[in-house]
């Protein structure tokens, strides 16, 4: 059970990572055009919902240094933390993603 609790912690910090970073990206972007005020606004508002996830992955992370009960909560609050960074970054990709 540690293992699953340690890879799943792992893949959730690693959404959460890729949000964060896809957000970076998106408002440094945003920052060199004209008319990308709504852009970053879109992005700072995301930001505290990008630090929370990650700072629950890494929770998680810790957490499966525990017993067996820390690691089935482990796997619970990673999930949780990485299913949500997996959706806002689908959600922000599918709305700034496409080329234009």
């Amino acid at each position: 059970m540690h293992l699953i609790a340690v890879l799943v912690a792992l893949v959730a910090l690693l959404a959460a990572l890729a949000n964060g970073g896809y957000l970076a990206m998106l408002k440094s972007a945003a920052t060199k055009r004209a008319g990308g005020e709504p852009v970053v606004h879109y992005v700072q508002e995301r930001m505290p919902k990008v630090g929370i996830t990650v700072v629950l992955a890494v929770l998680a992370l810790l957490m499966t240094n525990g017993g067996f009960i820390f690691d089935v909560l482990a796997v619970v609050v990673a999930a949780g933390a990485g299913a949500t960074a997996a959706k806002e970054l689908r959600s922000t990709h599918e709305r700034y993603g496409k080329a234009s």
